[in-house]
């Protein structure tokens, strides 16, 4: 049976935790930023959790994370 590839594009916009979860960014973080207020600007920097079931789909992408 033939390696399975990993979707680079899924790698570069998603992490993946020691215990499974997937983090993603927070949109809205790329420009017009200065319009937003600073509490809305530190609430970007974090990273949001994935739901389970893109969860799912998405580390079919990921065989060997």
């Amino acid at each position: 049976m033939p390696k399975l590839k990993t979707n680079k594009s899924v790698r570069a916009r998603f992490k993946v935790t020691k215990s499974g979860i997937l983090l993603r960014r927070r949109v809205g973080q790329d420009h017009f930023r200065g319009l937003k207020s600073g509490k809305v600007r530190r609430r970007l920097r974090k990273y949001a959790r994935v739901s389970k079931a893109e969860a799912k789909t998405l580390k079919r992408y990921l065989p060997y994370r």
